[in-house]
């Protein structure tokens, strides 16, 4: 699988910050390789093993609220999102897709604070399995290169 993220030749050193991980466990097996991959990824770049959290939450509605928890405690120089959202036969699957990428942006935006959003969603579990790793790195190398990206700006 070919590597989507472009970010290749930007600011990827991981030493100085602190990074929270919310995953959704609905979808766990998908989930679980999603924070696999994200934790090796943020090691591989320099992220110190106790300078990750990790928390976990019943779906991807409920992972905003726990960004935002992380997120009030200013600790974190980024924050990622896990979950994974699979289309089933009905509008539910529209709804938990469009609420928690809204609640994801909202919260980047309202604070300010870079956050890596890996809910994934498919068609099917096949896609879901097509994704999972990669979009979990992703999400790392996201994570570090913004938060040294917005830590270059003076926000005071």
């Amino acid at each position: 699988m070919q590597n989507a993220y472009k970010g290749q030749g930007q600011n990827l050193n991981g030493a100085e910050l602190k990074i929270g991980i919310v995953q959704a466990r609905f979808n766990e097996g998908i989930t679980n390789t999603l924070y696999a991959a994200c934790r090796e990824e943020l090691l591989a770049l320099g992220v110190a093993a106790d300078n990750i959290d990790h928390v976990t939450v019943p779906g991807a509605l409920e992972v905003p609220v726990a960004l935002q928890a992380m997120a009030d405690t200013d600790q974190y120089d980024a924050l990622v999102a896990l979950g994974c959202i699979i289309r089933g036969e009905t509008y539910h699957f529209e709804l938990v897709a469009n609420e928690s990428g809204a609640g994801v942006t909202r919260l980047s935006l309202d604070y300010r604070l870079p956050i890596a959003n890996a809910i994934i969603t498919t068609e099917n579990t096949e896609q879901a399995i097509a994704r999972q790793t990669e979009k979990g790195r992703d999400a790392a190398r996201v994570a570090v290169e913004m938060a040294n990206l917005l830590n270059t700006f003076d926000l005071s």
